[in-house]
């Protein structure tokens, strides 16, 4: 990860020339983001529905995209965060059912030496930091962690140390190692102007593939057991199919052509970004074509173990787009997030616990602090609003939280789909048999409503349970309102139904809902929405999950009604997959600013160069 593009808060001495280093790469040339972008499609959502019509969603409960993988949500930390431990912000990852942790953070990792808790061109590292004080708070939110070793600076016998003391002295049992960050950010294609760390005098893929063959040898020699994972450019993003001077090919086909037998996963970054917040919420559609794109460079190069390679995706947010703390990046985590699972990716880590403001701007009419955070720091940039308390949570954290009322490890995730593309869905089936149906309205103006079918399961009828995340909200709500058949989506909304069978559910055998007899009643006030006269907004994709239990047989169907009350559902992350459309975003860097003990910078992985 790179930083962000400024910061006007004074930083420790030590600090300077790290924070340089990865801030200054950071932004996209204009070119560059021009030429990325074009193809990806207009970024604008279908339509909006008029006031009288419903959009279409269908949900296959009887077919299978995968399990939910245990290490699905997951999130960046970063050793120049002063509050990475905080126990409010441990308590709130905990909450909102983060099974994953990256260490020690972006860019940054290819310059940290573990031992001695120093940087790399005397970067500055916040005390409370150190690996030891990491584990001890993953292991307090219930999260496996996720280690970046240190490919820029370090050595294959370092990052064997740092084995052998997690696994063999501490038993921490880290099964998943990267080598290194963003490494093809290293220069090697920017004729020397990269913006990740590399004190290797060759750069090129070739380097990088026979290190990493060392690198895994080393390791494995502590630990067999442990995941070895392959930092992969993201087809389709920079530089991805760029062959650099001397070499024979790019960088994904000749790091695996070498080291494709030696590791157990690929890494990639996604920062797919835009023009406008229409442009983030579509990125989704893209997730299918890069993760195929992934499994035939694999099925290519790993041979027989082509089938149990894995697939990372240890950085994403909204960068790259207008929306990183409003309500956009909200509706586009969860979207991702599932995306990614339903195609096969074991871990998504969203970029950061804790970032800092850049220059506060409004994106449909709400302040975004431009924080790639989850959390507030607390902080601000120059004359720009502040940002609120420290440990504020941002939408985007209630974005990823909303994913604890969809599914946990081990559900199933189920073919759902959108006759609408402002209305985003995913959907999974429970362990013990109910439904679950993430139901995302992506138009900031307009209601939508929306009418379910099901096949392979039958709802019980009546009112269900919801749970949602509507803009301006500080929390998730939970109310009885609307039906299996019928819901009313707030505009720039989540909204999850839980299910529970009819007690005549006949398995794998196609049954529609029942329809409504009547309108799908409006949510309460704590959920306000449009009339039933204003216009409706739509968006495509579909899944449905939902919790299940069984109503008393020969009991009366409930009427619906709306009961809203505030929900801390904690829970766990879902398996996804998305469209196709190929376009990466995914930078080097990171960086921090801290004064005292505030954390005053963004520290971003990105950078210009490494297009989003």
């Amino acid at each position: 990860m790179s930083p962000d593009d400024s910061t006007t808060a004074a930083q420790p001495a030590s600090q300077g020339r790290a924070a340089r280093r990865n801030r200054t790469p950071r932004r996209l040339a204009a070119g560059a983001a021009a030429a990325l972008l074009a193809g990806v499609g207009t970024g604008t959502l279908a339509p909006v529905a008029s006031a009288a019509s419903t959009v279409a969603v269908t949900v296959d409960a009887g077919t299978s995209l995968g399990t939910v993988p245990s290490t699905g949500v997951g999130l960046n930390t970063a050793v120049y965060d002063p509050n990475m431990n905080d126990p409010k912000a441990s308590s709130l990852l905990k909450a909102a059912g983060i099974q994953e942790l990256r260490y020690p953070g972006g860019s940054d990792a290819d310059g940290y030496h573990w031992q001695s808790r120093t940087l790399a061109e005397n970067g500055w590292v916040a005390p409370g930091t150190d690996f030891d004080s990491f584990m001890a708070n993953a292991k307090s939110i219930g999260a496996q962690p996720i280690i970046t070793a240190n490919y820029g600076s370090g050595t294959p016998q370092e990052a064997a140390d740092w084995v052998k003391y997690a696994n063999v002295t501490k038993g921490y049992g880290v099964k998943y190692w990267e080598i290194g960050n963003e490494v093809y950010g290293n220069g090697h294609y920017q004729n020397g102007n990269g913006w990740e760390y590399d004190t290797h005098a060759d750069k090129s893929p070739t380097e990088y593939a026979n290190n990493l063959v060392a690198y895994a040898q080393a390791m494995k020699a502590v630990d067999p057991t442990v995941k070895i994972g392959a930092v992969l450019t993201t087809p389709g993003g920079y530089p991805d199919g760029t062959v650099g001077a001397g070499d024979s090919a790019d960088w994904n086909n000749t790091v695996l052509s070498i080291a494709g037998k030696s590791i157990d996963f690929v890494i990639v970054h996604w920062y797919p970004g835009g023009t406008g917040a229409a442009d983030l919420l579509n990125t989704p559609d893209r997730i299918p074509g890069i993760t195929s794109a992934l499994r035939s460079l694999i099925a290519k190069y790993a041979g027989a173990r082509a089938a149990s390679m894995e697939i990372a995706v240890t950085e994403t947010d909204g960068d790259f787009s207008p929306a990183k703390t409003s309500q956009a990046a909200a509706l586009y985590a969860p979207d991702t997030y599932m995306s990614w699972f339903e195609h096969g990716a074991v871990n998504v880590d969203w970029w950061d616990l804790h970032n800092g403001p850049g220059k506060p701007s409004t994106v449909n009419g709400e302040t975004d602090y431009m924080d790639e955070g989850v959390l507030s720091s607390g902080t601000c940039t120059g004359g720009s609003p502040c940002e609120p308390a420290l440990e504020t949570p941002f939408p985007t954290y209630w974005g990823i939280r909303s994913l604890t009322a969809l599914a946990h490890p081990g559900d199933t995730m189920v073919k759902s789909s959108s006759a609408n593309a402002s209305v985003a869905v995913h959907a999974v089936r429970t362990a013990n048999g109910g439904l679950n149906v993430m139901l995302i309205n992506k138009d900031p103006q307009n209601a939508a409503q929306v009418s379910l079918s099901y096949a392979g399961y039958t709802p019980a009828p009546g009112s269900v349970t919801t749970v949602s995340y509507t803009k301006g909200a500080t929390d998730l709500t939970t109310a009885e309102q609307g039906t299996a058949a019928g819901q009313t989506l707030p505009p720039y909304s989540i909204t999850t139904l839980q299910l529970k069978p009819a007690s005549t559910t006949s398995a794998g055998s196609p049954s529609p809902a029942a329809p409504s007899t009547a309108p799908a009643p409006a949510p309460s006030a704590a959920v306000p929405v449009p009339s039933a006269g204003s216009s409706v907004g739509s968006r495509a994709q579909s899944e449905a999950g939902g919790a299940v239990g069984r109503p008393a047989q020969g009991s009366a169907a409930p009427t619906p009604s709306a009961k809203p009350t505030t929900t801390s559902t904690a829970g766990g992350l879902a398996f996804t997959g998305m469209g196709p459309g190929v376009l990466y975003s995914a930078v080097g860097g990171l960086i921090a600013v801290s004064a005292g003990s505030v954390l005053v910078l963004r520290g971003r992985r990105r950078k210009g160069a490494h297009g989003k």
